[in-house]
């Protein structure tokens, strides 16, 4: 099995159960061995106060694309601790992209840097996931 299959399997099996990405609206647009991008489409739900997309929508859809990045060895990864940088708003309408990319990966802990962008490229905010892997996989593969 490729590293970039298991990548596919693993994102196909978390998806499955994962309500909370799904309500938000978002959806997977690439996977690759610690990196996925997914996006969302900003509704009017999304909208707080002032009209803009709530921080805590961003950083569920930042926190999502963290979550299939650092899953995608088909082991069971849990997040350690986030933050999240707002850099400019959400806009209602828009179609907002989180890339999350691993920065590294020792023995059970991992580090993944998120930037959410708009339409128009701007970078929306930035995120900083640390991860921990706990025991499990995502689905049935001897280890190697």
């Amino acid at each position: 099995m490729t590293p970039e299959e298991r990548a596919r399997l693993s994102a196909e099996a978390m998806w499955k159960d994962d309500r909370a990405s799904k309500w938000l609206g978002a959806q997977i647009d690439e996977i690759g061995p610690g990196r996925a991008v997914l996006s969302m489409q900003v509704a009017d739900h999304h909208l707080n106060g002032h009209s803009i997309c709530h921080g805590g929508y961003i950083f569920t859809l930042a926190d999502s694309a963290f979550a299939f990045a650092c899953n995608s060895y088909n082991k069971i990864v849990v997040a350690q601790e986030n933050t999240i940088t707002y850099l400019s708003p959400g806009k209602g309408g828009e179609r907002l992209t989180a890339t999350a990319e691993e920065v590294s990966l020792t023995g059970r802990s991992g580090v993944y840097d998120v930037v959410v962008t708009g339409e128009d490229g701007r970078k929306v905010a930035l995120f900083r996931g640390l991860s921990r892997q706990i025991s499990g996989q995502h689905f049935q593969e001897d280890e190697a």
